[in-house]
């Protein structure tokens, strides 16, 4: 049975899985607010003992209103699930836009340190200490605003503690105290940026330059703009309290689902899954599997039916080595990596675009992403019978055919 609405919220496609969660597209149809709904499952979370880091997470999130952080709007349950309501936000990762489009001019990334810089004070305002800032965890919006996410591993100091001692992390991205600090700037770094930058990975906590003083700087002070916090809000935790504290009063807050058939076949996707996945409305991206955007496209349409569609990536997913494992019109595709070293797992689902036309949604959920591109080229072109090329690209081949052939 496939879920297609959650209380008054219509639940698109799956954007990301992972091992605890999954999150989907979904819309509020009483205002038409876009979302991101995070799904936990109840005895996943209670299994692996993860209910207090959860709802610290969540409860941090309500705590923390700021236009560069990601939003948390409510919390819902029903017996089995649980539904985080997000801010939905639509353009990435800053580490993507990192690798696909180079450094970054010195007057962006100071923009971008200037709203990172805020965010980070205002939780800290609230006694929320982050502990994980990444550029994977540094979302930006539609407008390229920076939107600081996931605090799984976000900490809310005992009273009377200034300093929190317990090293938690990406090993790359840790506190400058669990080593020595020593590093050097590429040559071309400006030099007020590189000023600045070792009085922040200053080793000593003590003598670290402090938030204030980094606004101070002459580097961060050119352009900078203090951004305007949202006016005062009563933020109150009764709905996490709800789902997590007291199985009896949970009872009634429990929201009711709506779901599919799922012997109807794969999803339609509605038009608020297609105006996300056109990215822009341009639909010509949908079906472009050029050089270039084979490195950002994880996706393509066919118009063989949906079954012969799955049946065709089993066998060639197996062909290849992996392992498959299917329910409905999803597939999990598992296996260790080429160099056989790590594991690496992949999760394809079919949607119903139009009548006829179906498009395969390719996801990584656990793996190295060169190693993914590596995956995804060769599945491709083992699927060439099956992949539909737009009428143009088609033509093109044609004319090319035809020219060689008179010369």
């Amino acid at each position: 049975m496939v879920v297609r609405k959650v209380g008054k919220y219509e639940v698109g496609r799956t954007i990301g899985e992972g091992t605890f969660a999954k999150v989907k597209f979904a819309q509020n149809t009483e205002t038409g607010e876009s979302v991101a709904m995070k799904v936990l499952d109840r005895t996943t979370i209670i299994k692996h003992k993860m209910v207090d880091q959860i709802k610290r997470e969540i409860s941090i999130m309500k705590l923390v209103r700021h236009p560069y952080v990601v939003r948390l709007h409510e919390v819902l349950a029903s017996r089995t699930k649980i539904y985080i309501i997000l801010e939905f936000i639509t353009g990435g990762e800053l580490f993507d836009k990192i690798v696909h489009h180079g450094r970054l001019s010195e007057g962006e990334a100071r923009r971008y340190f200037h709203q990172l810089i805020d965010g980070v004070d205002y939780c800290h305002s609230k006694g929320v200490y982050h502990r994980d800032l990444k550029p994977e965890n540094l979302l930006l919006d539609s407008l390229g605003n920076l939107k600081i996410s996931d605090f799984g591993l976000s900490a809310l100091p005992e009273q009377g503690v200034s300093l929190l001692r317990t090293t938690c992390g990406t090993p790359n991205y840790v506190a400058p105290e669990i080593e020595k600090a020593e590093f050097s700037c590429p040559s071309w770094f400006p030099v007020g940026a590189k000023s600045l930058i070792h009085r922040i990975l200053d080793p000593n906590p003590e003598t670290r330059t402090t938030i204030e003083q980094i606004r101070d700087h002459e580097w961060f002070q050119k352009n900078y703009v203090p951004v305007r916090s949202f006016e005062y809000e009563d933020v109150n935790l009764d709905d996490v309290n709800a789902v997590f504290d007291d199985a009896d009063s949970e009872q009634e807050q429990m929201v009711s689902e709506h779901r599919g058939n799922e012997d109807m076949g794969p999803l339609v996707l509605n038009a608020f899954d297609l105006i996300i996945l056109s990215q822009g409305l341009n639909l010509a991206t949908m079906f472009d599997r050029g050089k270039d955007s084979m490195k950002y496209q994880t996706r393509f349409v066919s118009q063989k039916p949906a079954k012969v569609v799955l049946s065709s990536m089993e066998v060639v997913a197996q062909s290849m080595g992996f392992k498959t494992h299917i329910r409905n019109y999803k597939m999990r595709v598992e296996g260790l990596s080429a160099n056989k070293t790590s594991h690496f797992s992949i999760i394809l689902e079919i949607f119903e675009v139009a009548p006829t036309y179906y498009m395969v949604d390719i996801q990584k959920a656990a793996g190295d992403a060169s190693e993914f591109l590596k995956f995804y080229k060769n599945f491709c072109s083992n699927l060439e019978d099956i992949i539909w090329k737009p009428p143009t690209e088609s033509s093109k081949s044609r004319v090319s055919k035809s020219k060689s052939k008179k010369h």
